[in-house]
C-alpha cells in the first residue's frame, strides 16, 4: 500500500528539503534517490540535473547538499530507493515527472517509479508531496507539519 500527505497550508519551508528530512527524521539517508523533472534554487542540483537530465544521489550526498545549501525547490520529483537496487535498473523505466502527472490527484496512491520506496514533490513551490510505502514516514511527515493532510482524504473529496 502507498501512503501520502499534502502540505500546501505550512507556507514556511515545505519546499525546503532540510525541513522535510527533519520531517522523517532523517530516515532519507537509508536510501538512494534519483532526481528527475527538476527547477530548484540549489546550483549543485541544477548542474547535475541539466547535465544528465536526472541526479543520482546517495542518502549521504543529498543530506550533505541539503545541509550546505538548502535553497528552494519549485518543481521535483524525488524518489527513493532501496541501497540494493541499482541506478541501471530504475534507468529502465520512465523518469518521473511532476508538473501535469494527474496520478498525485487520484486514489489509490501511487508512486510513478516501480521500484521506489518514497517519492517526494515539490510542486510548483506551493505545495509538497510526500508519498510512501512505510506508513510510519508519513505519519512522521503530517505530525512534523501540522497543517498537510493525508492525501487518500484530500484525493477522496
Amino acid at each position: 500500500m502507498i501512503y501520502g500527505a499534502i502540505n500546501e497550508k505550512d507556507k514556511y519551508g515545505h519546499t525546503l528539503m532540510g525541513r522535510v528530512f527533519d520531517a522523517i527524521n532523517n530516515k532519507q539517508m537509508e536510501y538512494n534517490w534519483f532526481i528527475t523533472d527538476t527547477e530548484c534554487l540549489l546550483d549543485r542540483i541544477e548542474a547535475c540535473c541539466t547535465d544528465q537530465g536526472y541526479c543520482w544521489l546517495t542518502g549521504e550526498e543529498l543530506s550533505k547538499i541539503v545541509r550546505e545549501d538548502d535553497g528552494q525547490w519549485i518543481w521535483a520529483v524525488l524518489s527513493g530507493f532501496s541501497k540494493d537496487i541499482s541506478l541501471a535498473e530504475i534507468l529502465q523505466y520512465p523518469q518521473p515527472y511532476a508538473n501535469e502527472y494527474e496520478g498525485f490527484w487520484q486514489n489509490p496512491l501511487s508512486i510513478q517509479h516501480p521500484l521506489a520506496t518514497i517519492e517526494i514533490v515539490p510542486w510548483d513551490s506551493s505545495l509538497t508531496l510526500f508519498l510512501s510505502k512505510r506508513a510510519d514516514l508519513v505519519e512522521d511527515f503530517l505530525h512534523f507539519f501540522p497543517s498537510s493532510e493525508n492525501l487518500l482524504v484530500y484525493n477522496a473529496r
